[in-house]
């Protein structure tokens, strides 16, 4: 069973949402919505009703920065369970693509994180070998990946005093896909001294020393793989293959013999369609791989073989992360709102990328198969399903048939902003005054525009009036934007203006001012979803306002206000009647200097240092180690940043040398 545990009490209202939505589970719902307001304890929410029931959980997380904030909660929470880590393991992906309007091929190119690699490998075993399990994954938990049951069905155990053979031992590692050395030993790798064979499974942080004496296991051990001291003995072990892409030779010769009818159908095809060229092109890069295959066991790309190598039909679902569940889990989709238009888009866009290649003769048919879940194999997978957000569309709440529970109270006691709402010819003019009124008290505003022109426009004028102010928006720099949000959050500026401000990393708690302009302009800025999310960002502070400049009210309008007014009211009467007074949340301002300094000096290098090839591909190799570092230590807002900085760096070596 699950252990949770936590610092904090679980409070009044969140036992009563916990309670109502595991026992409606237990009554065989399939759907539900947990409506959060921000700053409501819905992660925490989250981890007791994970308890209650008892039974694997997968969360889904729009993007790779939350869900590692949710993995480090989650194993805090549950530091005696099982707590996965499922993201997409690049530290830098370019698709392989082609564009038949400038006759251009794209090979992919990819860097791969060990430490991510091993994570979602550790993932699949934690939930084969272990009911109580939490997967923290991004949305690359719908791409394919292997078959649960060859991954399973390959694993190897171990046991003290169990009768070995050295060499069958060895075999049996190659046979699983792990690589024999003789220096310095890293995952995937096994390394022979005598009667001891220490090997680094793909699934653990730190390698396993088997010893053997007279054919017999007298020992197996944990242990640092610099300085090879064991630091925990085990009476048993378990290696699984060394990637979810591993097979059986059989399996392989099988899987050769049926792309090579594929491929000669395919032959016969573009000759028919007077396009030999096309015909000859796919010939040699299939064939090369097919050495390859047989000859190691893998290839580049061998992903796109997937159908034949896991034993699919033709049109069959991939096999991917959810099917490693089975069908009794429980599937937590958070922030929702985001979550399932992604969820909806993956397959399009994949689809619509790999028709080209498969059209102009870069891949076979087949590779078409090895692709993500679209939405209606995605929904005949999910078994117990809880959208969590705190603006849940109306797909949700129909989903779930209206079985929506609420989570209104923030134990801070902070209510959703008062709303003003302003008809004016001059909104620029008036929001002067607000403004002032706002910076007397040393308070932050944020302003929303439509437009980017508009936002610059806005900017200059209140700079020209005297304001501290600055405009965020797309054409920003990852970097610059997390120095412009620090510098408002320091009072370095005291006025931010931008177009969508609902992106991750604007949790402000120094904003109690929030000014939308063009209110009422109907579209995806201004739906009642993204304006209750605008109006939460002053629902951090006690004094949070917000202004709404329009001409006439809209229904999108009215939808929003009345909800927050709703959530406002809610929360009064609770604070009411339990003695709360509502106090601002206060958090630290985190402090990017040092990796703000690192980058900026390189990118002042640029013009000024960058005088020949070989000191540009130089600084490319040390923004690359610096990026896998800071994807390792799961910072990955900062290995975003730098995968921009190289991939900008890379396109100035093609045009400069």
């Amino acid at each position: 069973m699950y252990e949770l545990k936590s610092r904090y009490e679980i409070t009044l209202a969140q036992k009563q949402a916990v309670d109502l939505v595991s026992q409606r589970f237990q009554e065989q719902k399939k759907r539900q919505v947990l409506l959060g307001v921000t700053g409501s304890g819905k992660t925490f929410a989250m981890a007791h009703i994970i308890r209650e029931l008892d039974r694997p959980a997968l969360i889904l997380s729009p993007n790779k920065t939350l869900a590692a904030q949710l993995y480090q909660e989650f194993r805090g929470f549950f530091p005696g369970n099982r707590v996965g880590y499922f993201v997409s393991y690049y530290d830098y992906y370019l698709p392989e693509a082609y564009l038949p309007q400038k006759n251009l091929y794209i090979a992919k190119e990819v860097s791969i994180n060990p430490e991510l690699e091993r994570l979602r490998i550790d993932a699949a075993r934690n939930i084969m070998e272990s009911k109580n399990t939490v997967i923290i994954a991004s949305v690359s938990a719908i791409y394919s990946i292997g078959s649960p049951d060859d991954f399973f069905s390959q694993k190897i155990t171990f046991s003290l005093a169990a009768k070995l053979d050295r060499d069958h031992l060895m075999r049996q590692f190659i046979s699983l896909g792990y690589n024999r050395t003789d220096d310095f030993i890293e995952s995937g790798q096994f390394r022979v001294r005598g009667d001891l064979i220490e090997i680094f499974p793909t699934s653990e942080e730190n390698p396993v020393r088997l010893v053997l004496e007279e054919d017999e296991l007298r020992g197996i051990e944990v242990f640092d793989a610099i300085t090879a001291i064991a630091s925990e003995s085990l009476d048993r072990v378990t290696i699984y293959p060394v990637s979810y892409f591993h097979y059986h030779q059989n399996r392989i010769s099988d899987s050769i013999r049926e792309i090579k009818l594929e491929l000669e159908e395919r032959i016969d095809f573009f000759r028919k369609s007077g396009q030999p060229e096309f015909a000859e092109r796919l010939t040699e890069r299939t064939l090369f791989d097919m050495e390859l295959l047989e000859q190691y066991g893998h290839c580049p790309g061998i992903e796109n073989y997937s159908l034949y190598l896991t034993g699919r039909k033709k049109g069959e679902p991939p096999y991917t992360l959810l099917d490693f569940f089975g069908e009794d889990f429980l599937l937590i989709i958070d922030e929702s709102h985001i979550t399932l238009p992604q969820l909806r888009g993956m397959y399009e866009g994949d689809q619509s990328r790999k028709k080209k290649l498969v059209g102009f003769g870069f891949r076979l048919p087949t590779a078409m198969d090895n692709r993500p879940l679209n939405f209606d194999e995605i929904n005949a997978k999910m078994d117990k399903v809880l959208y969590v957000s705190a603006t849940p569309s109306e797909y949700e709440i129909r989903e779930s048939g209206n079985q929506v529970t609420e989570l209104m109270v923030r134990p801070t006691g902070l209510l959703d902003p008062e709303i003003t709402i302003k008809k004016t010819e001059s909104p620029v003019e008036d929001m002067i005054g607000e403004i002032e009124s706002e910076l007397r008290q040393h308070e932050r505003i944020l302003i929303t525009t439509l437009t980017k022109k508009m936002s610059e426009k806005l900017t200059d004028f209140l700079r020209t009036n005297g304001f501290k102010c600055t405009y965020l928006h797309s054409d920003i720099k990852p970097l610059d934007r997390i120095k412009v949000i620090k510098k408002l959050r320091t009072g370095e500026i005291d006025i931010l203006v931008g177009i969508n401000l609902l992106r991750e990393g604007l949790d402000l708690p120094e904003v109690s001012l929030v000014i939308i302009l063009d209110a009422d302009r109907e579209g995806f800025l201004r739906s009642a979803t993204s304006l209750i999310q605008t109006f939460g960002r002053a629902a951090r502070n006690v004094k949070g306002r917000v202004i709404l400049y329009i001409r006439d009210l809209n229904d999108s309008l009215e939808k929003a206000i009345a909800e927050s007014k709703r959530r406002r009211q809610y929360q009064m009467e609770y604070n009411r009647k339990h003695g709360i007074k509502p106090r601002s949340i206060s958090k630290g301002i985190k402090d990017f200097h040092d990796d703000d300094y690192w980058i900026q000096k390189s990118e002042e290098k640029i013009d000024v240092q960058f005088k020949n090839r070989e000191s540009l591909v130089k600084e490319i190799d040390n923004l690359t180690l610096l990026m896998k570092q800071k994807a390792a230590e799961l910072d990955f807002k900062v290995a975003a940043v730098l995968r921009d900085r190289i991939k900008y760096l890379k396109n100035v070596l093609i045009e400069l040398y």
